[in-house]
């Protein structure tokens, strides 16, 4: 289903000169003199168009820094005179809303932790009415996309049309390399439902830490994001906040300078036949893995009758665990992903379930 947001083009509100946004600067604006040295390094690589900085920090517990408040906003004014960057900052009441706008901040972004919350949104965006700014909306910190999209929708129906979003990861109870996992799926189900939407690409709050910041912005890219916000300090090992996902600026130049960014498009009309005929053999073969799922069912089926009719259950762990063990070591010989692999399993499997509950409590001819 396609969600419809009446939004203007990012192009028709910031100039990147046909490159990916990017939007950076410190996690946390800690100093005056921290906030515009790191703007002016940043605006001296020539590959940043928006400074970043956390003026009012949402923090799990209760004495933690929660950010240098409003002061900070006469930071980013001064680093923005000087530099000639545009300024962004993080909005989660409608006090920081004012308040940054009476300050000249020139986009705004909403959490993941105030976009899991439809009350704060709308707080927000009752803020926003009548306001002509570019608002960006981070993915909530769990995987619903429901509730990224009822955010989008909240702010874009108080009128605002230069709008985004921000893939950041979501939180996870597994434990894996990444902070936040980026459940790529969710941002490709997005990007489906609502193709007119720039989705920028946040690398630092999906890695956590620095190292593996270039790989998620490569992806990220990749998948024809528009755009990435990452955080840079002008010296991470002290930053107060969030220190090892933080990038000097000339660390941040470096990687930029070694991404590829390629087209979601070619002109070239060799490339665009030879694609459409790769596409066609996709096509082909996915019409013959539906057929053959549907042969698969229907031997499920008939499992179900003859379990049926023997009075046995449905469902035999035993050989449930045979088949995984089987087909994932197959999968591994042919190259496919195994967590792929299982949840393709699973997917078969409750099917072949229902198919045989249906099965084993319909009446048989005898009974009719």
């Amino acid at each position: 289903m396609k969600h419809s947001l009446d939004i203007l083009p990012l192009s028709s509100w910031i100039d990147t000169g046909d490159k990916p946004l990017v939007i950076a600067g410190p996690c946390s604006a800690e100093t005056e003199e921290q906030v515009v040295s790191t703007a002016h390094l940043l605006a001296n690589t020539g590959k940043v168009h928006v400074l970043r900085a956390g003026i009012w920090k949402p923090r799990t517990r209760p004495g933690e820094f929660e950010g240098i408040g409003s002061i900070g906003l006469e930071w980013l004014k001064r680093a923005k005179a000087e530099t000639g960057l545009p300024t962004a900052t993080e909005v989660a009441t409608a006090k920081h809303v004012e308040e940054a706008l009476a300050a000249g901040v020139d986009v705004l972004w909403i959490g993941a932790r105030s976009t899991a919350n439809p009350f704060t949104v709308q707080e927000i965006a009752d803020a926003l009415q009548g306001v002509d700014v570019p608002v960006i909306v981070k993915n909530p910190v769990n995987p619903d996309l429901s509730l990224w999209i009822g955010a989008l929708e909240r702010v874009n129906r108080a009128g605002i049309k230069k709008l985004a979003a921000i893939h950041r990861g979501f939180s996870s109870f597994e434990k894996t390399a990444f902070r936040n996992e980026p459940m790529w799926d969710i941002a490709i189900q997005l990007k489906t439902i609502a193709p007119e939407l720039p989705i920028i690409n946040d690398p630092s709050h999906i890695c956590g830490n620095r190292e593996l910041i270039p790989y998620i912005t490569q992806k990220a890219l990749d998948m024809d994001m528009q755009g990435l916000i990452i955080e840079s300090h002008i010296d991470p090992s002290i930053a107060w906040t969030d220190a090892k996902q933080q990038l000097t600026p000339g660390a941040l130049s470096d990687m930029l300078g070694n991404i590829a960014v390629r087209q979601a498009e070619s002109n070239n009309p060799a490339f665009e036949d030879k694609l459409s005929e790769l596409r066609e053999n996709i096509d082909k073969l996915d019409n013959d893995i539906i057929k053959m799922i549907g042969d698969r069912m229907k031997i499920a089926e008939q499992i179900g009758e003859y379990k049926r009719d023997n009075n046995v259950t449905i469902l035999q762990v035993n050989r449930w665990d045979e088949i995984v063990q089987k087909r994932v070591q197959l999968a591994k010989a042919l190259n496919i992903g195994e967590d792929f692999a299982v949840k393709y399993l699973e997917l078969l499997h409750n099917e072949s379930i229902r198919k045989q509950n249906e099965v084993m409590n319909s009446k048989t001819i005898a009974e009719a």
